[in-house]
């Protein structure tokens, strides 16, 4: 009988404690996989048949799209609409006219209810009521009209009959430079879009729901009721429905802003896993009962050696560490033997070294503390700082001590932190010190950040950008008495995004003449100061680290000045997304 408490016994429960998780992740992995795959294969072929519904219904669209084409550009109603722009309104008989020409277009198609056409003030003109097109569509449909130039656009469910759906179309005049001469409305009856062709989907209970882009259902080919609006905002593969799991397929559709959506239950989809699920069960449960025995077999192994060893070692309880004289077969055991007769001799020296390397271990931990504190208590001063600012109602300043402490944060941070850093953080760091900024200078300071959204992932050096804002301020703001603006701008070079940005900072300051410009070139070339005020220091700087961060991959660090109208700083960077090497 084995005893928990012995060395083999720990060996065997941890043998088996190991395997059984392998076991259940692998099978779990592998009836996870499996399912997956079976759910993805459906999913393509669901989407398949979205696509093949969608065409349909692109179809339908296509077909009223030229009907109503047909009867916009048709010539009476041409001129009827011009003379009603000219101000001379319709009599009754031109409005009785409209019925030939729309009965005419109408016959063509099926699905339409009603045809309603309005002038361009909203009044109707056939049929023949009083009736506006204000009080028929929302002022939102109309402007949704308007702004598709003629192209027709789809409201969804008509208001005033459940059992319609409206799109309306603006008529634009073509013997008036397509100007706008009034609207055409359809009503069409809900059947029109109904799913009338089986779609080869096996034997799948699949539902299907075309939904306008209000969330009203248009056609469903099942009468359980569907949360169509949270249907259309899950983001998910997978919803539940009254218990049960659905896969959820959508389709958009451009030409009407409408979504067709598919909805089939899991359980079709994996009937076939209750196989491998059982497979998998049987197969871990043999593997099971073999990795016991193998592991106690195992344990006796490495176990029997180790306690005559135990046997040879328990002589030391006199306060006598004798040897070993025991020689073993097995290479490691022997090595243990030989370890054993050694420790006698070495146990003060070990003893001695150990202490010795914990004591440094504790100053060196002593040492880090220390040099965390040091940032620390500047924080602590400036958070001590807001909160004093704060309490006597000094909000301005305490915004500036908090803008200060992130500056800090960013340009001091930790010892551990890459000197990398994204052109997201360091556009925010620029916000933060021109902000800072606008303390000093007031109204007299602006500025604007132009970055594109796919740039802002693109890793920089720290502080690489910063350095020339400042030069702007000082060099090109701070002179002019009635301030300036500066304009960080980072922009894509090339067709697609490109491969490489320019970073661009611009200023309206009062900028240099041409011999002062050729010195700061000469200057950054040579790396020699300009002047005892500095000037050049931040381009020179810049421009090394460019070339020991970049090497040959960046562009030339350029400045362009005029006299009275500013300053422009640009240079090139390689485009690499994500997180620097």
């Amino acid at each position: 009988m084995l005893r928990i408490h012995t060395m083999r016994s720990q060996i065997l429960v941890g043998f088996v404690g190991v395997m059984t998780v392998v076991l259940c992740v692998f099978g779990a992995s592998t009836y996870q996989s499996v399912s997956l795959l079976l759910k993805n294969n459906s999913s393509g072929h669901i989407e398949q048949t979205a696509v093949q519904a969608n065409g349909r219904l692109d179809a339908l669209l296509e077909q009223t799209n030229a009907l109503t084409a047909q009867i916009m550009t048709d010539g009476y109603v041409q001129e009827l609409l011009l003379h009603e722009l000219k101000g001379r309104q319709a009599d009754f008989t031109q409005r009785q006219g409209l019925l030939q020409v729309i009965s005419r277009f109408q016959s063509y198609s099926t699905g339409v209810n009603r045809v309603e056409l309005y002038a361009a003030d909203g009044r109707r003109l056939f049929p023949m009521d009083d009736q506006s097109l204000g009080a028929r569509v929302s002022p939102k449909d109309i402007q949704a009209a308007d702004s598709g130039l003629g192209r027709l656009a789809w409201l969804g469910i008509d208001p005033g009959d459940s059992s319609s759906v409206l799109s309306l179309r603006r008529i634009n005049l073509m013997d008036r430079w397509y100007s706008h001469g009034g609207y055409l409305l359809l009503s069409l009856d809900r059947s029109y879009f109904d799913f009338q062709t089986p779609y080869p989907l096996g034997r799948m209970t699949e539902m299907m729901i075309l939904a306008d882009h209000d969330g009203s259902p248009i056609a469903m080919n099942t009468k359980i009721p569907l949360p169509v609006q949270e249907l259309l905002d899950s983001t998910s593969s997978t919803v539940p429905i009254n218990g049960e799991e659905y896969i959820l397929v959508k389709q958009p559709s451009e030409s009407t802003g409408w979504t067709l959506m598919i909805l089939t239950p899991v359980r079709d989809v994996t009937k076939g896993i209750s196989v491998l699920r059982q497979a998998l069960l049987l197969s871990g449960a043999a593997g099971f009962v073999l990795f016991i025995v193998l592991s106690y077999l195992l344990s006796g192994l490495i176990t029997r050696p180790i306690l005559r060893l135990i046997k040879a070692m328990r002589g030391a309880r006199d306060g006598v560490l004798k040897p070993n004289l025991e020689h073993s077969r097995t290479m490691e055991l022997q090595e243990l033997n030989h370890t054993y007769n050694q420790m006698a001799d070495n146990i003060n020296a070990l003893i001695k070294l150990v202490y010795e390397k914990e004591l440094v271990q504790s100053q060196t931990e002593l040492r880090a503390l220390q040099a965390q504190i040091n940032p620390h208590f500047l924080y602590n001063t400036l958070e001590a700082f807001y909160w004093s600012l704060s309490d006597k109602g000094e909000e301005e300043l305490a915004d500036l001590v908090v803008a200060m402490s992130h500056m800090f944060r960013y340009v001091i941070g930790g010892s551990g932190k890459q000197e990398w850093v994204t052109i997201g953080d360091e556009l925010e760091h620029i916000e933060r010190y021109l902000h800072i900024m606008r303390m000093r200078f007031g109204l007299r300071l602006f500025w604007s950040v132009d970055c594109p959204d796919s740039c802002r992932a693109t890793p920089i050096p720290k502080l690489l950008i910063q350095p020339l804002v400042e030069n702007a301020i000082v060099h090109g703001i701070e002179g002019k008495v009635e301030g300036g603006r500066v304009r960080i701008a980072i922009e894509e070079l090339g067709q697609l995004g490109g491969q490489r940005l320019a970073v661009v900072v611009e200023d309206n300051g009062a900028g240099m003449e041409a011999k002062a410009l050729e010195s700061l070139l000469l200057s950054i070339r040579s790396g020699t100061p300009v002047s005892t005020k500095g000037t050049g220091l931040g381009l020179r700087n810049v421009k090394r680290r460019l070339e020991l961060y970049y090497h040959d991959q960046a562009g030339a660090l350029s400045v362009e000045s005029t006299p009275g109208a500013g300053t422009v700083v640009r240079f090139e960077i390689p485009r690499e997304e994500g997180e620097s090497a």
